[in-house]
């Protein structure tokens, strides 16, 4: 959890040992993509914002629904499939302004929620946020496992670490001829820039975090590659997605301009 002007955001980010059953010494995971919330949400707020009074925490990047408590707001969350369907979510009451897509709607409603018809990632947010752009591509190939799989994918092509800082996988992918990858978020990231993408097969996560993906932004899910080699064969359809509804749902409200 993090605090943007004030307010606690809500984000995956545990503390590992650096060496399971030898040190004592720990460290954060810091995957790229589930530091990424904290970050937009800091972009999109006022300048002059302060928290307003007993302003809820926001629950926002990656499949952290179960993380949520009763009366928090969400957006842009995501339900984790690798759960049992009694844990992923653990609340009755949430004031939802968007999700992930309309797999997690389902199982929100399912609860009896009231959610809106706004989905996306707000990972999509996040290069034009950081002004980055799509650049000439200087890349041939980047290679972006998910975070659980980074020693199967040694030796592939631009192989990048997701541990990576946010802005240097962002900026790494913008330079790419072409991204595969098993990592959502370098999926989401590559899509929003316009770099051909191919999804590998996750064999440490859930499919249904990249189905809620896929049709949160009006697509069909893609055939998944079930190794990098064949990977090479397939990319992805091109994402067609305006910002414009999810933007306008980020909660405002939960800040007010300083007296």
């Amino acid at each position: 959890m993090t605090r943007v002007r004030g307010v606690e955001v809500v984000h995956w980010n545990p503390r590992r040992s650096l060496a399971p059953g030898v040190l004592p010494r720990t460290t954060r995971v810091n995957n790229f993509g589930d530091l990424l919330g904290p970050m937009i949400v800091e972009r999109l707020c006022a300048p002059d914002a302060v928290p307003r009074a007993h302003a809820p925490r926001l629950v926002s990047v990656g499949s952290i629904l179960h993380l949520a408590r009763d009366g928090e707001v969400v957006w842009g969350t995501g339900v984790n499939g690798k759960l049992d369907e009694g844990d992923r979510v653990r609340v009755r009451r949430l004031d939802v302004r968007a999700v992930r897509g309309p797999l997690t709607a389902d199982v929100l409603r399912r609860r009896g929620m009231k959610v809106p018809d706004v989905f996306g990632d707000p990972g999509l947010l996040a290069p034009s946020l950081l002004g980055i752009e799509r650049r000439r591509p200087t890349i041939p190939i980047t290679s972006v496992p998910n975070l659980n799989e980074r020693a199967s994918w040694r030796g592939k092509p631009g192989l990048v670490d997701p541990r990576t800082g946010y802005r240097s996988v962002i900026e790494t992918i913008a330079r790419s001829g072409r991204v595969v990858a098993s990592s959502l978020h370098a999926i989401v990231i590559a899509d929003v820039l316009g770099v051909p993408v191919s999804p590998v097969l996750p064999s440490h996560e859930s499919i249904f975090k990249y189905e809620d993906y896929y049709e949160g932004t009006g697509r069909r899910v893609p055939r998944f590659a079930t190794s990098y080699e064949e990977a090479l064969d397939d990319i992805a359809p091109p994402l067609a997605w305006a910002p414009d509804v999810l933007r306008a749902a980020f909660p405002s409200d939960l800040w007010q301009p300083a007296a």
